[in-house]
């Protein structure tokens, strides 16, 4: 079995390029919410269901896409992913804790070739945001469009969109506890709104800049609650 870990040497094909629903090619498996720091997806009807509803979703969006059309694209039976994800529902969920995982793998990742402060980590993720933003093949975060989609009283959704926000509000939370700022719960709900609000602006305007002017809020916020802490 083959796992398909390159992630710069395909590249993502456009609707206009390929149908939207064509089986995909075994060289297009690794692309699910963008090149950057998409899941990477091994050929079986599993993975071929995940990598499919992956593109599919962050292309069309997650109601307007069909199981006809995931099973198409990923060349399987309909009755496959009934069996492997039970419903669209357990689908959707399977997709949005893969690509989740590879994301924040990438992120925390990217965090780790930073600056050794505190400080400078905190204003560096939105350096890294801004190297998200400007990828050819950035939608949006899956997350954020997953819950402007649904009720918010789907439960097991918001249980896995806030299983994500909680790993990254950990991690502000620590670097604002080693700044010694007071309040580091105010610092987590600012970083949130300034990260949240500029990955929105940058998928609506197609512009990775609104990532600096984050930033520079950003940086704002911690020499203000320095100084109080």
């Amino acid at each position: 079995m083959e796992t398909l870990t390159d992630l710069e040497q395909p590249h993502a094909l456009t609707p206009e390029a390929q149908g939207a629903t064509d089986p995909m090619p075994a060289a297009t498996l690794c692309l699910g919410a963008g090149t950057l720091c998409s899941a990477r997806y091994e050929d079986t009807t599993r993975e071929r269901l995940l990598a499919a509803a992956a593109w599919l979703f962050c292309h069309m969006g997650f109601q307007a896409t069909g199981v006809d059309a995931i099973a198409r694209r990923a060349g399987t039976a309909k009755t496959s992913l009934y069996k492997h994800f039970g419903n669209k529902d357990g689908l959707i969920e399977a997709v949005l804790e893969r690509e989740g995982a590879a994301w924040r793998a990438w992120f925390f990742t990217e965090i780790g070739k930073t600056t050794a402060t505190a400080e400078g980590r905190l204003l560096a993720m939105f350096d890294i945001l801004e190297l998200w933003f400007a990828d050819p093949h950035f939608f949006g975060c899956p997350f954020i469009n997953a819950a402007g989609e649904f009720d918010v009283q789907n439960t097991r959704l918001r249980k896995i969109i806030l299983a994500h926000k909680t790993h990254l509000n950990g991690w502000i939370a620590a670097q604002a506890d080693m700044l010694g700022i007071k309040d580091s719960r105010l610092t987590v709900e600012y970083f949130t709104l300034l990260m949240d609000g500029a990955i929105v602006a940058a998928q609506i305007s197609g512009k990775p800049r609104y990532a600096s002017h984050a930033k520079s809020l950003a940086a704002l916020h911690l020499r203000d609650h320095r100084r109080k802490g």
